[in-house]
């Protein structure tokens, strides 16, 4: 059973910090693309940063400049540094999995179909 773990969530100033783990199990890890997705109350789930299992990364325009997404193979954990944190960046945010194997850093939630449990992001003014 393939298991996703968030952590790293926190309630931040504007203008600060934060940086979220994914812990993903069993550790077949390498061969995968993952993905960052958030969710405002009220919104819909939305794409924040992906990477593939070759290390491409793709970002969402409003992060981009602001957020880093990383991942550590041998540690199976994938990462999103988020900086210069905005009040509109606060929702939860999900790690995903892709569904196939050696794919592209893909942007449709639809493609993953392993998810993490959420944690929550909030920025205050």
């Amino acid at each position: 059973q393939v298991r996703l773990v968030e952590s790293g969530g926190g309630h931040v100033q504007a203008g600060g910090s934060l940086r979220l783990s994914c812990i993903i199990s069993p550790p077949i890890f390498d061969r995968y693309a993952m993905g960052w997705f958030r969710q405002a109350p009220g919104k819909e789930r939305e794409f924040v940063a992906a990477i593939s299992w070759s290390g491409g990364v793709t970002y969402e325009d409003s992060v981009k400049g602001r957020f880093t997404i990383s991942r550590d193979n041998a540690e199976s954990t994938v990462y999103l540094q988020m900086t210069n944190l905005k009040p509109e960046d606060t929702a939860v945010y999900y790690c995903a999995r892709d569904s196939g194997q050696f794919g592209v850093e893909h942007k449709v939630p639809s493609l993953y179909n392993y998810w993490g449990q959420g944690t929550q992001v909030t920025v205050s003014s």
